[in-house]
């Protein structure tokens, strides 16, 4: 069972260091620091639970069961935490949410502070690491600090099910899937690892031994639930970075076809390192360069062809803006022989402003890479390929 309560504490721990991956913005931040706090006092009380660790812990201090107060601690600390994240998560006005979080601090402060003065008040000599919560069910002040610290949980974890469902209706995406996963993991906390410890305390008032479920269905139920709690605190977080990522990955190799013809009249400078770079700052670079390479093309640029090829592509019944395209597209084709060719400009014309070059997302790029890659059919009434076609 250590090993599962271990495993829990390094769930937990993992989160944390995802979730803090820049410490100084977290700090700033308080809805992040509040998550930050939830994972990491969530991780501590794994590792206090462990019965290696409260061996350890009573050896230490030299009192039997010290571990079982400071673990309960832990335990009251993490679910103030997150009654925290909950009021942050709310949000209102500022001094609203401060008042509520310094209620609740002071809430569970005196909690822990109960805890403490009841088992120093109660007869607990014989060391129990793994049976505490049934072995002293029924001693005096001992049964009070059980009672309390599972009802501080509760009441956690029941304000956490019920903002995270209210809230799940209202957002979408990432969001909503990480909020289910909080309720999944706080309702598997509750109907798992609680019930449990409360259903073995109350056999034990009633003279009834059902202490395996404390001590051997409690604990895994309480790591699973950390699990989906930290998938839950980290999908809305990491999600969609990965996705933004996976993106520029697709983008940047569907310019490929753009970056090959215009590459060597590009004159931007190489990314330092450019095969360690994320895929967002490739396709940023790869993007700076394609357009300080139409800007060198751009003197090239034969618009009475660019006109040929858009009255053809709307002759054979193109839209107006995949006849630009395609236009584009031959005109660029050309702009870039021409320039490799080292002939001569054609006429100026007046200035004209690629498609690409109008609006600020990759996908004006994108769009004309991939009419250059696109290869003539003579059944969607298309033009020839802008490099075949006999106009240029």
């Amino acid at each position: 069972m250590s090993l599962l309560v271990y495993l829990g504490g390094l769930v937990f721990g993992l989160t944390s260091v995802l979730v803090a991956r820049r410490p100084r913005a977290a700090l700033r931040n308080p809805l992040t620091l509040s998550t930050w706090l939830a994972i990491v006092l969530g991780a501590l009380v794994f590792v206090c639970a462990a019965p290696p660790t409260l061996a350890a812990v009573n050896d230490l201090t030299g009192i039997p069961n010290f571990g079982a107060p400071l673990t309960y601690g832990m335990l009251n600390a993490y679910s103030c935490a997150v009654l925290v994240l909950i009021i942050n998560w709310r949000g209102g006005p500022r001094e609203r949410v401060r008042r509520l979080v310094l209620r609740t601090v002071a809430a569970y402060g005196a909690l822990t502070a109960a805890l403490v003065v009841l088992f120093a008040l109660a007869d607990a000599d014989t060391e129990r690491l793994t049976d505490l919560d049934t072995y002293y069910a029924t001693t005096p002040f001992l049964r009070e600090m059980i009672v309390l610290y599972l009802l501080g949980h509760s009441a956690a974890m029941l304000a956490l099910v019920r903002v995270c469902l209210k809230w799940g209706r209202e957002v979408t995406g990432s969001l909503r899937t990480g909020l289910r996963l909080i309720v999944l993991g706080a309702l598997l906390d509750l109907l798992g690892f609680q019930l449990a410890k409360y259903t073995a305390v109350v056999a034990r008032w009633t003279g009834h031994d059902l202490d395996v479920l404390s001590t051997r269905v409690a604990p895994p139920m309480a790591s699973l639930a950390a699990l989906l709690c930290s998938a839950g605190f980290l999908l809305p977080r990491l999600l969609p970075p990965v996705l933004a990522h996976r993106r520029a990955l697709r983008d940047h190799r569907r310019l490929e076809p753009l970056w090959a013809l215009v590459r060597p009249a590009s004159t931007a400078p190489g990314p330092p390192a450019a095969r360690w770079l994320l895929p967002q700052e490739r396709l940023q670079w790869r993007e700076v360069a394609i357009h300080d390479a139409l800007l060198t093309l751009a003197p090239y640029f034969d618009h009475r062809l660019r006109e040929r090829v858009r009255d053809a592509a709307l002759d054979a019944g193109r839209s107006p803006h995949r006849a630009r395209l395609a236009a584009e597209a031959a005109m660029l084709t050309e702009a870039a022989r021409r320039a490799a060719a080292r002939e001569e400009p054609p006429e100026p014309s007046g200035t004209y402003r690629l498609h690409a070059t109008e609006v600020s997302s990759t996908g004006g790029l994108v769009e004309l890479a991939q009419e250059l890659n696109r290869p003539p059919t003579a059944s969607d009434g298309a033009v020839p390929s802008p490099v075949a076609d006999p106009l240029t």
